[in-house]
Formats: C-alpha cells, sequence, structure tokens
C-alpha cells in the first residue's frame, strides 16, 4: 500500500509550481484531478513541443494525474467543484493573484464548508505586503530575490537555467501538504497552507544574503566555480576534456596535493593554507592546478583523484541524464504511459521502504471529464449539454 492510497486531491494548476507538488503527492498514491480550462488546458502545455508533439514540462509534471475540463468563469463550474470537494483531502490552487476569489475558490468559504479539507494556495509573493497582488514569474523572483546578481561571470549576471523559484515553491507545498495531512490525522481538522515562490527562493538565497550582509560585500559571480571554497569547478584536462573537482576542508587539500597534484608542498604555501587564501588567491591557484592538469589525461587526474578521495565530476550533458549509469544500475528509469506512447522518467527522488511508487499515465486534455462528471452524478445528457454550453 502506498502511504497515500485514498487521499483524493483536486487541483486547479498550471505552469509548475502546483504541478510539481500534486505529482509529488500522485506518486505515493493520491488521486489527483487536475483541473484545467476547456481546450487550451494547462498552459505549460504549450510551453513547447519537444516530446513527440508534447511539452517537456507538461511530461515531467503530470503523470499519475486525472484531467477535468471546466470553465471557471461558468456559474455551473462553482456547483461542478462544490460536489467535487465535499469528499475532498486537499485543494491546491496556484492562480493568479484574486482569480480564486472571483471564481468561487476562495480559502475560508471552502474551508468552511468542509472542516477536514486541506487548501494549498500557491502563490508568487504571499499573502500581504506591498507585492501581494503583483503576477510573478519565475524568472522575476529569481531577479526579486537577487540570485541573478550573483550567478553567472564577473562580466555578465544570468539565472539558473531551470526554474528554481517555481521548483522550491513545489517541493515546499508537497511539504506542507503533508504536514497538514499529519496535523489532521491528530485533531481531525484540515486549514489553510500557503507557499510563495517568493518566501521559497528567499530561503534558498539567505546564505549569500548573510555572507553580503555580515561580510560588506555579496559573494561574487564566479562562473561554474563555488564564489568561497577554492578550489571547487571545472578544469580543462590535457586531452581537452573537462573534470570538475570539489575541495571542502583542510584534509581533502592535503590530501588532494599530495596525491593528485604530487607536490605536498603546495598545501603550506601561505597563499594556499586554509581555504580563505586560497579564495583569495583564486587566479594562482588555479594556474598551479591547470598547469598540472593540463598535462594529464582526463583518465589519469581521475585515477589520482579516486586515490586520493577527492569529489569529482564529469561534464554531462542533460541529454545523457536518463541513460546515466546512476540511474540505470540502481533501476531508476522507467516508462510512463503517454497520448504520444510510452515515454521514460526517472523514479521519485524520494525512497519510501515498501513502497513502490506509481507512475501512470501523463493524460490528454479533459480525458477524464466525463468519468468524473459521472462519478459525481451527472447524467450523459447533463454532459453533454454542459460541453456544449462551454462549461467542460
Amino acid at each position: 500500500m502506498l502511504p497515500l492510497e485514498g487521499v483524493k486531491i483536486v487541483s486547479v494548476e498550471q505552469a509548475v509550481a502546483a504541478p510539481l507538488a500534486s505529482r509529488q503527492l500522485a506518486d505515493f498514491g493520491a488521486r489527483v484531478i487536475k483541473i484545467e480550462r476547456p481546450e487550451v488546458g494547462d498552459f505549460a502545455r504549450a510551453y513547447d513541443h519537444k516530446v513527440r508533439g508534447m511539452s517537456s514540462w507538461f511530461v515531467w509534471l503530470n503523470r499519475s494525474k486525472q484531467s477535468l475540463t471546466l470553465d471557471l468563469k461558468s456559474p455551473e463550474a462553482a456547483e461542478i467543484v462544490r460536489k467535487l470537494t465535499a469528499d475532498t483531502d486537499v485543494f491546491i490552487h496556484n492562480l493568479a493573484p484574486g482569480a480564486a476569489d472571483r471564481a468561487g475558490l476562495k480559502s475560508e468559504v471552502m474551508l468552511s464548508r468542509n472542516r477536514r479539507l486541506i487548501v494549498c494556495e500557491i502563490s508568487g509573493y504571499g499573502s500581504g505586503g506591498p507585492y501581494q497582488d503583483r503576477k510573478a514569474y519565475d524568472l522575476l523572483v529569481q531577479f526579486e530575490t537577487g540570485l541573478v546578481s550573483i550567478t553567472g561571470t564577473p562580466e555578465s549576471p544570468c539565472k539558473a537555467g531551470i526554474s528554481v523559484a517555481d521548483i522550491a515553491a513545489g517541493v515546499y507545498a508537497f511539504s506542507g501538504i503533508l504536514m497538514a495531512l499529519y496535523r489532521r490525522e491528530k485533531t481531525g481538522r484540515g486549514g489553510l497552507v500557503q507557499v510563495s515562490l517568493f518566501d521559497a527562493l528567499s530561503e534558498w538565497v539567505l546564505p549569500a544574503a548573510y555572507y553580503g550582509v555580515y561580510g560588506g560585500s555579496a559573494p561574487s559571480r564566479s562562473g561554474a566555480e563555488h564564489a568561497s571554497i577554492a578550489p571547487y569547478g571545472p578544469y580543462l584536462t590535457g586531452d581537452g576534456k573537462q573534470i570538475n573537482i570539489g575541495i571542502q576542508n583542510e584534509r581533502e587539500w592535503r590530501q588532494f596535493c599530495a596525491l593528485v597534484l604530487l607536490r605536498p608542498e603546495v598545501a603550506a604555501d601561505p597563499r594556499f593554507d586554509n581555504n580563505s587564501r586560497r579564495s583569495d588567491n583564486r587566479e594562482a591557484l588555479r594556474s598551479l592546478i591547470s598547469e598540472i592538469f593540463g598535462a594529464l589525461t582526463l583518465d589519469q587526474i581521475v585515477e589520482r583523484l579516486e586515490r586520493a578521495g577527492t569529489a569529482h565530476s564529469r561534464m554531462n550533458s542533460v541529454q545523457e541524464l536518463l541513460a546515466h549509469p546512476q540511474h540505470t544500475k540502481r533501476g531508476r528509469r522507467r516508462n510512463v504511459p503517454s497520448p504520444v506512447g510510452p515515454l521514460p522518467a526517472l523514479a521519485p527522488s524520494i525512497l519510501l521502504d515498501g513502497a513502490e511508487p506509481r507512475m501512470e499515465a501523463i493524460p490528454a486534455l479533459g480525458q477524464d471529464t466525463d468519468a468524473i462528471l459521472t462519478e459525481l452524478g451527472y447524467t450523459p445528457q447533463q454532459i453533454q449539454r454542459l460541453r456544449q454550453q462551454g462549461v467542460v
């Protein structure tokens, strides 16, 4: 039995944050009913068409869900939602500011109708405050939290290569919902869970903020290197490849000098004898390491790094991820059904003993509408009328 079997989730969701939260719930057994707009659906369906005509983002975020189309601006939609949520455990939405209230989905009203209901609101900037009504997209939040100011090279700031604000919010929403479910087991009551992209990413950026506030200046933009630890980053090898290394403490540094550089005296060089001085003299340090690595092949360097116990990695492309030997040897690669045929996926990153995650189909738009409405007591004739009127 999966831990969330029997838990019913209704989610008015689009883009990344809410779909990520609900997909993780679905992975471990929850029934997730995804409400989408008729004809167009979740706009993430059209982010790209790279996966045999489907969006790469939608494929990642929406397995194991049911799709119900519903025009929330229609008066009849409110009655459908009311029926649908009468026995729902969790209601999730990441609608734009004010949209939930206009659609009759105000949290206070929904909670008053169902004492055990948990409502999860995912917003851009959270409730209250001067930014409450601002639209917030991932890149904008990366700028607003200061993440972009410390990412990139000294010459050019840049955003993260993935939607980190959305992903952070989705992960925290998942955690918050699980906490609320656990509390309900003890108290019998549901309640409101609120997560914002801004708060979630602010938490992730906070160490850099401390560094800047108390250190006098923000962490420098250091490209693929670590801003405050050295050596920590990429180096070219003599055969034109790249190796990435990370030294975390002085013991590792001494081992690295003795067994990788074959220069044990470098560890005691006053420019490099602790991390702070290595960081201050990183150009000289990089030049020294690059000269030695430039005379060796990648395989030779890896052999030395392994012997010294130095953390390292190769430079992989994203295309290599699904076939990475660490995934394939551990049986983490799976196939999930979809409207365009089976597609590869990775098992959830949470491993729970005795619980084989559910990895079922990615739904076509509205494919479960008739079945869900029938379950709510609507007749075929009523469903046909709702469809003709554009309600579903």
